[in-house]
């Protein structure tokens, strides 16, 4: 039996003490640290490029607070994360004095942001909004990337995660197989501001179909697999 909201608590009282967790998306596993010195060893062991940035772990509250757009922008997300259900990686002009991202050392928001934008992953399950809920209320911002070692794709599985990126974790919270594990990639990457498409995966389609019929807005065709 799956405990979320005891899972939830468990994996965000070690980030909240500056821990490193592997937690459960609907898109696949996830690293996320609680602080400097965890995001750091988390580069470092998945021998990310130093041009990669952290996104943060965020719900539609948090979105809507720190994120700066156009009401379309807003109703774009909205559409996509609610009426439709579908998940997203969301990337707009932030609001950097936001108290979620005063909360963070300069050194963590230089890895977090470009260009003063911020990538969010909004609505990625039931796990997800559980620890969204408790980095939201007790102001303690999760940020992270993907379970695995830099360029060797999603791991939908824990056994699947590499043995050293499991061993830097305090936590590791194992739901099993993730939700959209058919795609065998991450969320959707859209710049909202420009509307343009950073990176192809978890349910694409659906993402483009949605936004072709609510707003008339054309994504380029995925790429063929």
């Amino acid at each position: 039996m799956v405990d979320i909201a005891g899972d939830a608590r468990r994996a965000f009282d070690v980030l909240k003490g500056g821990g490193i967790a592997i937690l459960p998306m609907d898109v696949g596993y996830s690293l996320i640290g609680g602080g400097e010195a965890a995001l750091a060893r988390i580069f470092e062991t998945k021998r990310r490029a130093p041009s990669k940035l952290n996104a943060m772990v965020a719900d539609n509250e948090i979105h809507r607070e720190v994120h700066i757009l156009h009401q379309r922008g807003f109703d774009i997300v909205k559409a996509l994360t609610e009426d439709h259900d579908l998940p997203l990686g969301a990337i707009a002009p932030a609001r950097l004095d936001h108290p979620l991202l005063k909360a963070v050392s300069p050194e963590t928001l230089e890895r977090s942001h470009r260009d003063g934008t911020i990538a969010m992953l909004l609505n990625a399950g039931p796990f997800h909004a559980e620890i969204c809920r408790l980095s939201r209320e007790e102001g303690h911002p999760l940020f992270g990337s993907s379970a695995n070692l830099s360029l060797t794709g999603t791991k939908f599985r824990v056994e699947d995660i590499e043995p050293e990126i499991r061993a830097i974790a305090d936590v590791v919270i194992d739901h099993g197989l993730r939700k959209y594990h058919l795609y065998k990639a991450s969320s959707t990457l859209l710049d909202l501001e420009r509307m343009e498409v950073v990176r192809v995966g978890a349910c694409y389609e659906l993402i483009a179909d949605v936004l072709s019929r609510d707003f008339d807005i054309e994504l380029p065709p995925a790429p063929e697999t």
